[in-house]
């Protein structure tokens, strides 16, 4: 397959109210299908909202088909790939924010968050486990990964996916908005597009990274989803502040003639990068 319809759903979520952010999540799957998407990514912890605190073990969800609210994204997942963000309990009754890949009615791939920001505005590691994974996987449309919000501010993440085979890398973020200026761009709006535009320029893939919108409990959160090529040029750009369902056209082909142009991936080595490290951690 050489093209790919990305369909990218900034939306206001309810804090808690997994069922309407449920319905909300299918209608936007509905709605992506009728103008041809593939594949649709919606925001970090889009089913449930992002301060939850206390809530967290009562929002939390497997990502199979025996849970009530996965049975219904897995089934409109047959017509289009979706990646949703949620809070995954695992058996042992730990919580992760979690970002699942779905396919064809199955569970493709679960990302759960590696980085977990508890400072300043943010208060994850209180409430979440850490992820201690980084993989990219195979898709019907070639080798993607997932990153969640504080792991792309964090270069390994993206290094490793890159290294992993991921030519296509999908960020999902609930970030808040700080830093005014004279126009509609908010400061962290400008720092994080910067951030993926360097990933795609450096690693040679396509970053497309979708941040909820809406306020919730002081926070105010300013969506402007973005998709980069690997020329590092922006070939799609969601509204600032606003819902809003943004299609972006990936043209595959442009690996294949930038790779070409800029054998980046062929002269990274590796080894070196490896043994590097060792010697760092050695030394501590």
């Amino acid at each position: 397959m050489t093209g790919l319809t990305l369909a990218m759903a900034q939306i206001n979520t309810q804090l808690g109210n997994v069922e309407a952010n449920l319905e909300k999540h299918l209608s936007l799957i509905r709605d992506a299908r009728g103008r041809g998407a593939d594949l649709v990514i919606f925001p970090e912890l889009s089913l449930t909202g992002y301060v939850l605190q206390d809530l967290t073990p009562v929002v939390a969800r497997r990502a199979a088909a025996d849970d009530d609210t996965f049975r219904h994204l897995l089934g409109a997942s047959r017509d289009v790939d979706v990646l949703v963000g949620f809070v995954e309990a695992d058996p042992r009754h730990r919580f992760f924010i979690a970002a699942a890949y779905l396919s064809k009615g199955e569970v493709v791939h679960i990302h759960r968050k590696v980085y977990l920001p508890t400072y300043g505005l943010f208060d994850e590691g209180r409430f979440f486990a850490w992820g201690d994974q980084v993989r990219a996987f195979d898709t019907r449309f070639g080798r993607f990964g997932v990153l969640i919000c504080e792991d792309f501010w964090h270069a390994s993440p993206p290094y490793l996916l890159w290294l992993d085979g991921a030519d296509v890398m999908l960020f999902a973020s609930a970030s808040p908005g700080r830093g005014l200026h004279s126009d509609e761009q908010l400061e962290s709006a400008g720092w994080v597009e910067q951030v993926n535009q360097a990933y795609a320029s450096l690693f040679t893939v396509f970053v497309a990274h979708t941040n909820r919108v809406g306020f919730e409990d002081g926070l105010s959160f300013w969506g402007g989803c973005t998709v980069f090529d690997p020329n590092g040029t922006e070939i799609a750009h969601g509204p600032y502040h606003q819902e809003a369902l943004t299609m972006a056209e990936l043209d595959l082909g442009q690996l294949h003639r930038t790779r070409a142009r800029l054998p980046l991936l062929r002269d990274e080595r590796t080894s070196l990068v490896l043994r590097e490290l060792k010697r760092i951690l050695d030394e501590d």
